[in-house]
């Protein structure tokens, strides 16, 4: 009998709390998903040339970037983080939620305020502007307050190991993670001389974090991937005992972070280089195994209810654009178009667990089921546009093609150039539909739980 690593749902606040976490989360997915179409038009051949706005491509890119991942994979473990905790302080996640939400719509609507000067960092990109950055702080306070009630308000895992146990440990561990990354960006922040130029001041600012927090966006995927392939009726290769102790050593890269803090100054090239280093050998010291668990479960059992098909859609992309993903990393080979490539397939991999769970947790917190036939539909549009994407980003790397930069700055002098940023404009647009299609299916099945509610309510009154 397969172990069931899912995670019993509360219904008293913690719901409440995850569903509009949830609600949180969506959101950020349709803004991330309409700066990301006026992304891809931006870069793609002849259209890009039609829009008016200098810089409107990289403050584009900031905003979607921020929402695409650090606000929409933090909502998210939030969702699970409430879903997580016991039952104390029913204040305290409150609060959290209103800080972060306002952070959030602070961040948003900066641009239209006047924030401008984009600052292309990695894993945080920034409007260098006193609006957007008070709203990237504050969103961070938000999650501060979330992470430390979330470990505050963990479950013990216990003696008796169960697959509860192991999502529950799981989650604890990317908690753990978060708050080691914001603790890296302060020690960076006192660490910084402020005399240094914008644009290396904020690369060496979020450069360590932002690899924690990766490491903790792995730790997330991994969790997704356990429920999932429980919500898929997988028989995995591995007992729970094995499966604690990949999220185990999961989390023994994280624990690096101090000692290279310790190690070497954060203005020293070798501390880049180290993270860069536990990035390339310690991020997959945990994820491959389970990978290669999931996948020969995958390929030994065929679904046939809709539902778990749905699941069983959500492990296959998700394995297969984080894979290719990671791969990818290998053939980086200078400040090219390679580089995103890398890096979107990692992150999809990421997104397309999340949104595969979302389907599974629907019904738990109180909608109505989606129409799971469609929803994997929504997967594989998404997966296929994002693999396109990426191909595209990876072959015009291989032409020289240099990454964050659009229109006639990218240099498509060559058929060759041309062709890459067009298959990479085709699978943009495919991957957008994909993303809408996501947010179109969750929102029909929250307001059908509304719909009904008030045909109820109604016939009482009646």
């Amino acid at each position: 009998m397969p172990f069931n690593y899912t995670l019993e749902i509360p219904t008293d606040y913690r719901r409440n709390l995850a569903t509009i976490w949830f609600l949180l989360a969506v959101s950020t997915l349709l803004g991330a998903g309409v700066f990301a179409v006026l992304l891809v038009l931006a870069r793609t051949p002849v259209i890009g040339e039609f829009i008016p706005f200098a810089d409107f491509f990289h403050t584009a890119l900031v905003i979607h970037v921020n929402l695409s991942s650090l606000v929409w994979i933090l909502s998210f473990a939030s969702v699970l983080w409430s879903l997580n905790s016991r039952s104390i302080l029913p204040w305290f996640p409150r609060v959290s939620f209103i800080i972060v939400l306002t952070g959030t719509v602070v961040m948003c609507v900066s641009p239209f305020l006047g924030s401008a000067n984009a600052l292309m960092s990695n894993y945080i990109p920034v409007l260098d502007d006193a609006l957007f950055l008070s709203g990237l702080v504050i969103f961070g306070l938000g999650i501060v307050f979330q992470v430390v009630f979330s470990m505050s308000a963990m479950f013990k895992v216990g003696e008796e190991i169960s697959g509860q146990g192991v999502i529950r440990f799981g989650l604890n561990c990317a908690a753990i993670g978060v708050f080691i990354a914001i603790a890296s960006f302060i020690w960076s922040y006192i660490s910084l001389p402020t005399q240094l130029v914008s644009e290396v001041y904020y690369e060496l600012l979020f450069w360590s974090g932002g690899h924690v927090l990766q490491f903790t966006y792995t730790l997330l995927m991994m969790v997704a991937w356990l429920w999932l392939s429980s919500s898929a009726g997988l028989s995995l290769p591995l007992s729970p005992r094995v499966a604690l102790f990949l999220f185990g050593v999961g989390l023994l890269s994280i624990f690096m972070t101090p000692l290279i803090y310790y190690t070497y100054d954060v203005t020293d090239v070798s501390h880049r280089q180290m993270f860069t280093m536990l990035m390339s050998f310690g991020g997959s010291l945990a994820v491959f195994p389970l990978s290669m668990a999931v996948l020969f479960a995958l390929f030994q059992k065929r679904v046939e209810s809709p539902k778990k098909s749905s699941a069983y859609a959500a492990l296959l992309t998700s394995l297969l654009l984080f894979g290719v993903g990671g791969f990818m990393g290998f053939m980086i080979d200078g400040n090219n178009v390679k580089i995103p490539a890398h890096y979107h397939g990692c992150i999809v991999g990421v997104s397309l667990a999340l949104m595969g769970l979302s389907y599974q947790l629907l019904h738990a917190l109180g909608f109505s089921s989606v129409n799971f036939s469609i929803s994997k539909i929504q997967l594989w549009t998404y997966a296929i546009g994002q693999f396109l994407h990426i191909v595209g980003l990876l072959w015009s790397g291989g032409y020289g093609v240099e990454r964050k930069i659009a229109g006639a700055a990218q240099g498509l002098d060559s058929i060759e150039r041309i062709a890459g940023m067009g298959l990479m404009g085709i699978g943009g647009l495919l991957s957008a539909v994909g993303g809408f299609m996501f947010i179109v299916i969750v929102l029909k099945a929250m307001m059908t739980k509304q719909n009904d509610q008030f045909k109820k309510n109604s016939t009482v009154g009646c």
